[in-house]
């Protein structure tokens, strides 16, 4: 797996700012002199949030090859790419996204609501069975309300992980983004009932200044 190259030494600034706002004008230049978005590029993944994956999986080894993984909310796909070079030829990968999402070689992808019936069914169908890991990524546009985004990310880790009790087989791994100040305790509850081990990573890839988390839940007791 390509890591991320050392940072610059002098930062790339954009030529023109004409016609964008301060707003856009500041992430662009945080893309151009991020390390992770150029190893992202050089190593072909779709996306900078590839390498949180991949350390999170270095760290604490849930993807294991020949396993059933679902993607919940996969889009562009750079998750969907880890998990399958991590399990292989014999492993199942399904995303599964609102949105259209292009092929990733080797996985199936899905467009629909992993809240509806139909959508966890076609997921099972083209896994062959339960899945052995349910990876979240998701998060909802943000407010800059600290409170209010909490209670946004919350609410969708709580449906991934209403979700993954349904599909994991037992001794599976649960892996999804909250914000920083934890778990809410009815949901940290829940995940301690259902798993062995239960913990909190913010992986190297997370920018400094994100308020994002990471809780890894592993051994399903079923």
């Amino acid at each position: 797996m390509t890591k991320p190259p050392p940072g610059r030494s002098m930062s790339a600034r954009l030529r023109t700012a004409k016609g964008r706002s301060p707003q856009s004008q500041r992430w662009l230049e945080r893309q151009l002199n991020d390390p992770y978005v150029q190893a992202a590029k050089a190593a072909g993944w779709r996306s900078r949030a590839a390498f949180k994956l991949i350390e999170l999986d270095d760290k604490f080894r849930v993807l294991k090859r020949g396993a059933r993984v679902v993607d919940l909310g996969c889009a562009p796909g750079g998750w969907t790419q880890v998990a399958m070079r991590k399990v292989g030829d014999r492993g199942h990968v399904v995303g599964l996204d609102l949105l259209p999402v292009d092929v990733v070689p080797g996985a199936v992808i899905l467009q629909g609501d992993f809240q509806d019936a139909e959508a966890e069914k076609r997921v099972e169908d083209a896994l062959g069975g339960q899945a052995d890991v349910v990876l979240s990524d998701m998060a909802p546009n943000t407010t800059g309300h600290a409170a209010t985004d909490h209670l946004r990310i919350m609410a969708l880790a709580e449906l991934a992980l209403d979700f993954a009790l349904r599909v994991l087989a037992p001794g599976g791994a649960f892996v999804a983004k909250v914000f920083q100040g934890g778990s809410e305790k009815d949901f940290l509850d829940t995940l301690k009932r259902n798993f062995a081990v239960v913990r909190h990573a913010k992986p190297p890839a997370s920018r400094k200044d994100s308020a994002e988390l990471y809780v890894v839940a592993t051994g399903f007791k079923s």
